[in-house]
């Protein structure tokens, strides 16, 4: 007689935590986006910094011969897709940066000692408010692209590329969000995250196919995830999608589209399973 009931108010409560956990979320999410508001230099600087490099790098090599890179694209349309997911990574790699400030100015403190229903809430903001930027930059400079003559995918295409980049930054916020309770001060964080950047960015397939690159780069950029990230999105603007195609010859076999989504997959998943123990011992 009692088992109805039971599962009703079980019912309720858990429909209530999950609406408390969206109300701190979105308020957590809304202070980002204030904040981003009140300094919107972050985001124009997020958007100039890849469109300067698809302009100049797009300038500088319009003349190369044809039949130089893959499939005889222009360089343009080859580099868009390298700069696509440059930018959606290096948002994403700032993720942690605001959590650290949280955590320098005191404000993080006082989240932990507020009557939250769930801490999970100052991740799950954390991971919103970036992946929101990271596209909105990401869009931004497929629309440049696009008026400069390099493409733009079709229907399928386009889905492919948001959920490519959906993985990546998913995958990049929460090393990101590690590094911000893991490392020591902000000076620490910003210094992975220079010291990171342009090397992932050369050592990818971003500016360059893995025939132009000599063996031991070749072997770097085929185990770099951002070359996972960036094959399937240049395959959404060459025409027809097929993710089965093979789509990076690599040193040690043929990856195909199918394969490039599932390493990001499993890289996402690994990553957040990995920082989960340092966020609620941090948190907790």
């Amino acid at each position: 007689m009692t088992t109805p009931t039971a599962s009703v108010v079980l019912q309720q409560q858990q429909s209530g935590a999950l609406a408390e956990l969206s109300q701190e979320t979105l308020a957590l999410t809304r202070r980002l986006f204030l904040q981003l508001m009140r300094r919107p230099s972050t985001l124009i600087a997020g958007v100039l910094q890849p469109l300067i490099w698809l302009i100049l790098f797009g300038a500088l090599f319009a003349n190369a011969p044809e039949g130089l890179l893959p499939g005889g694209m222009s360089y343009g349309r080859f580099l868009g897709a390298g700069v696509i997911v440059f930018t959606a990574f290096s948002g994403a790699l700032n993720a942690g940066l605001p959590v650290m400030f949280d955590r320098e100015f005191g404000f993080l403190n006082r989240l932990l000692v507020a009557p939250l229903r769930s801490r999970s809430s100052i991740v799950l903001a954390s991971v919103i408010y970036i992946t929101a930027l990271s596209l909105l930059q990401s869009l931004a400079i497929m629309g440049t692209a696009a008026v400069l003559g390099y493409g733009w995918p079709g229907i399928s295409g386009l889905a492919l590329v948001l959920v490519t980049l959906l993985l990546l930054v998913f995958a990049v916020t929460a090393l990101s969000l590690g590094l911000a309770f893991a490392l020591p001060g902000h000076i620490e964080l910003i210094a992975v995250i220079f010291v990171a950047n342009l090397p992932l960015l050369f050592a990818s397939t971003a500016l360059a196919p893995l025939s132009f690159m000599p063996t031991w780069l070749g072997w770097l950029a085929a185990l770099n995830p951002l070359t996972f990230a960036i094959e399937p999105i240049r395959a959404a603007y060459q025409g027809p999608l097929d993710l089965s195609a093979v789509l990076l010859e690599a040193p040690y076999g043929d990856v195909t589209g199918t394969s490039c989504l599932l390493i990001l997959l499993f890289l996402t998943i690994g990553l957040f399973l990995a920082i989960r123990p340092l966020l609620n011992r941090k948190l907790s």
